[in-house]
């Protein structure tokens, strides 16, 4: 009897022994590098689902106390009311939450997989796959986030949509249109601001050495730079005003884009004549962000 006992004894220590309780591992920079991870803490699980529950209940007081007060400010506070006063309803319902400690450190996160559903006051609505990762303090409390997003296709919005025919058929025809996010609505705010400064200098960065202009009288030229040093003589004042920037590109090409630039235009001379209309203009940026040609329709 004592050697089964004995060997029953062997057994459990083998088993404790061999059991790997660390894994995974950080290859970013930092000191971390090469540091495994530990499973984290039932409590850590408990809060991300009570969190969840006070985020698709729309009870901000509820979820603050979730959050660290470095991560509370004033601003988060605020975006969170925006956020929860154009809901009419939301739902996040976890369905993976792994508690994450750094082995030998003191880096704690939670990663959660859920699928969230928003039904906004104006009618939007979006149905989402998410993964997210929620940075914890000593206290087990959210000081960082990160979210990455699967999108649904009951969703009404897109990123992509459209069609690209071309003037003649090429190896583009079909393809839908993306957005374009290199800088160039930020570019063209710039641009009009310089404007309606009549700073030419300003100008200048947005364009690239050499660009083509096709006006609204379908006249076509090319100018450089230093053509635009003239450019605010004639005038006394002038006032562009934006009603849309929209760019975009052709799926599954280069970074080259274009960018529709909806707005009104007003222009007093120094003879004293007025000129007013609304524009609709197409910029095409190349492959350094500079702006290489323009389309100008008006009325």
């Amino acid at each position: 009897m004592k050697k089964y006992i004995f060997i029953f004894s062997t057994l459990i220590s083998i088993s404790f022994f061999s059991c790997q309780n660390d894994g995974g591992v950080w290859l970013g920079e930092g000191d971390s590098y090469g540091k495994s991870y530990t499973f984290g803490t039932q409590a850590e699980i408990d809060n991300l689902q009570d969190l969840a529950k006070a985020y698709s209940d729309l009870d901000l007081e509820k979820s603050f106390p979730y959050y660290a007060d470095e991560f509370l400010t004033d601003k988060f506070k605020e975006n969170q009311a925006k956020w929860a006063d154009a809901m009419e309803s939301l739902s996040m319902v976890p369905y993976k939450i792994i508690p994450l400690h750094q082995k030998d450190g003191d880096f704690k996160q939670v990663l959660a997989w859920s699928k969230e559903e928003r039904i906004f006051k104006n009618g939007s609505y979006q149905k989402l796959d998410l993964m997210e990762q929620f940075v914890l303090d000593n206290a087990g409390k959210v000081k960082g986030f990160k979210q990455w997003v699967a999108i649904d296709s009951a969703n009404y919005g897109f990123p992509y949509g459209g069609k690209f025919f071309g003037r003649k058929e090429s190896e583009y025809t079909g393809r839908p249109f993306v957005f374009s996010n290199r800088n160039e609505t930020k570019i063209i705010e710039q641009m009009v601001e310089s404007y309606n400064k009549m700073d030419t200098e300003g100008m200048k960065m947005a364009f690239a050495d050499e660009f083509v202009f096709n006006d609204y009288r379908g006249q076509k030229a090319t100018y450089k730079k230093s053509d635009l040093a003239n450019f605010f003589k004639p005038f006394r004042s002038v006032n562009w005003k934006l009603n849309a920037i929209i760019p975009i590109k052709i799926a599954n090409t280069d970074a080259a884009s274009g960018v529709i630039v909806r707005g009104t235009e007003s222009r007093v001379f120094k003879n004293g004549r007025k000129c007013n209309k609304e524009l609709m203009e197409i910029y095409y940026f190349d492959l350094e962000g500079k702006i290489s040609s323009m389309e100008q329709f008006a009325k």
